[in-house]
């Protein structure tokens, strides 16, 4: 049984006599995005040998596939990774093809022992180490860190009507260009990160009528005030209570944009900071779609009923004619199969626990990269390593 390495070789994975694989006195990180890469190299550095395996063929392809727009909603100096830094010129809010390359600046670095192509199908425990399933055949590990990522699969409501309309329905994963969108009646669904990532995008275009269907109300925070950017202030965000955080964004969100109430905008369910520990909701970053509601141009309208041929309707009977729908409906971690049987998820699909939190009864399984942070995911991906790597250890985190 052979698997491919990161340098091309072929890596022979000799069983014990018990008919399993030798187990590995060391870590195997499920995942090569920020918190897998910060997780194996936070390991390595404390002494404990760890692999990655990626299920793709080539490192950070989920940002490969994403949208020609897509940049960071956080600052450049804040989402770094170890050792590495993004090239002089680089915008304040990095593109996706800055963010592919500091992954691959990262990797090679610190030299990260990365196997492609590797599928994990389940995870058991064995009372004293994993046995992790793959496509390549059983692993078995002392630590698993699990860090496929909160926005694994994209997801999107089963609406009734929904397969026989006429327009395009797409997931905010799949935005594409934004000029793809000029001349063209828009509703984007979701007044979230996601949401207002694609209406921020949208509002630079020439199209037609933009609708944004909003069940609850975002926690809204402007991408810039001034010249300066407000991600800069996480750190200190991150710092005060969680009351208080909460306070002084609903502050900076009165101040700037005023009472969004009036343009139909309903209001948060609860503050920023709260609903990022309590549903893991991100906070939203504004850059021109609040101007583009004020203007008129974005009609904030109910939530969605159901579809018919030519049509959406919404909760309040109305009906309106998009020629697309973007479901920016959120993601699902995806992880049922891999972990389902061991009780570590909630409903969602979201594990109990993340970073150096776990279970007494699991010893050696983490989950990193699970939670959204004030900080933003890079801050969050070392942090968490750090814990992590200090836990298994055996050091205090």
């Amino acid at each position: 049984m052979t698997a491919k390495t990161e340098m091309g070789m072929e890596a022979e994975i000799v069983p014990d006599r018990s008919g399993e694989p030798a187990t590995f006195e060391g870590a195997l990180v499920i995942g090569a995005g920020a918190a897998g890469l910060a997780a194996a190299h936070a390991l390595i550095e404390a002494g404990i040998p760890a692999e990655i395996l990626e299920r793709e063929q080539r490192l950070a392809e989920p940002w490969h596939r994403r949208h020609d727009n897509l940049h960071l909603n956080t600052h450049r100096d804040l989402s770094t990774l170890p050792g590495v830094a993004y090239p002089a010129g680089t915008p304040a809010f990095p593109h996706r093809t800055a963010v592919i390359r500091l992954f691959k600046d990262f990797a090679e670095t610190h030299r990260l022992p990365i196997t492609y192509g590797v599928a994990v199908e389940e995870i058991a425990f064995r009372g004293d180490h994993w046995l992790v399933r793959t496509s390549e055949g059983p692993r078995v590990a002392r630590h698993v860190v699990v860090a496929t990522g909160r926005d694994r699969q994209p997801f999107i409501p089963n609406w009734k009507g929904m397969k026989g309309f006429s327009g395009r329905i797409i997931h905010s994963a799949d935005f594409g260009r934004a000029s793809d969108y000029a001349g063209k009646k828009v509703l984007v669904v979701g007044a979230g990160n996601s949401g207002f990532d694609a209406l921020n995008h949208l509002s630079g275009v020439e199209t037609g009528q933009m609708w944004l269907s909003a069940r609850k109300g975002p926690s809204l925070l402007p991408k810039r005030i001034g010249q300066i950017a407000v991600h800069r202030f996480s750190p200190f965000m991150a710092s005060l209570p969680v009351w208080l955080a909460d306070a002084a964004m609903a502050a900076t969100q009165r101040l700037v944009f005023g009472d969004l109430r009036k343009y139909g905008l309903p209001p948060a369910p609860s503050g920023g900071a709260s609903r990022l520990g309590a549903d893991y909701t991100a906070i939203a970053a504004d850059d021109g779609a609040v101007k583009a509601i004020k203007a008129g141009r974005i009609l904030v309208v109910p939530q969605v009923r159901e579809f018919t041929n030519d049509s959406v309707i919404l909760e309040n009977g109305k009906a309106i004619s998009p020629d697309i729908v973007i479901a920016a409906t959120g993601y699902r971690t995806g992880l049922e199969t891999m972990v389902g049987r061991l009780g570590v998820l909630d409903p969602k699909g979201v594990p109990l626990f993340n970073g150096a939190a776990g279970d007494p009864k699991l010893p050696g399984l983490w989950f990193t990269g699970m939670r959204p942070s004030i900080r933003g995911c890079f801050a969050n991906a070392r942090i968490q390593a750090a814990a992590i790597a200090a836990r298994a250890a055996g050091r205090k985190g």
